[in-house]
């Protein structure tokens, strides 16, 4: 928009900006989580320091980004309460990956549980809420499967550590998958906001 209020063609408005913005984000975000998934699923034993240290940043960038879609979605209340929390719930344990993971292993896998029974439960909540969700049928098994392994690390976080690495592999792989469909969605749907707004 020019300073008198009116469209100039061809030239982003605020909304294409951002539109355009967030679904990068949100692809950088899936590859990223595909990408460690991955490295997870190739090397259980040896990498769990380092899936400690990568998940951290993993957690601390998502959770950023969760805070910020918190305050700037148009969803309804409810929801950006569980994105709020579940962004700073990653952002915790981020920052706590940072820590030694042999000495906080247990506590590690408790706080991985109560994370991802919190994403679970607002990625189910958002998908179920909003039929118009880009990707809905993915984000709704992300949420699920999110939610069924925060359950399952808190119930028996030390017995589960075993398979953690694994579980987060897959899970990670999942939730990427989601974000990347996710992403190009947005990116289809801010091709479609008129110039200048």
């Amino acid at each position: 928009m020019s300073e008198s209020g009116s469209i100039i063609p061809g030239v982003p408005g605020p909304l294409q900006r951002l539109a355009r913005d967030a679904w990068q984000a949100v692809l950088l975000i899936g590859i990223s989580a595909v990408l460690l998934g991955a490295i997870a699923l190739a090397w259980p034993g040896k990498t769990l320091v380092v899936l400690g240290v990568l998940f951290g940043i993993y957690l601390l960038i998502s959770g950023i980004l969760q805070i910020a879609a918190a305050f700037g979605t148009h969803a309804e209340a409810s929801l950006r309460v569980l994105a709020f929390i579940s962004g700073a719930v990653s952002i915790v344990l981020g920052v706590f990956c940072f820590r030694s993971a042999f000495e906080s292993i247990l506590l590690l896998a408790v706080w991985i549980g109560v994370a991802w029974l919190f994403r679970g439960i607002a990625q189910t909540a958002a998908a179920a809420s909003d039929a118009l969700m880009p990707a809905r049928g993915w984000q709704l098994f992300a949420g699920l499967l999110g939610t069924l392994a925060g359950l399952v690390v808190i119930a028996s976080p030390f017995s589960s550590i075993a398979i953690l690495t694994v579980f987060a592999g897959v899970w990670l792989i999942v939730t990427g998958a989601a974000e990347i469909v996710s992403s190009l969605r947005i990116r289809d749907h801010s091709r479609r906001i008129p110039d200048g707004l």
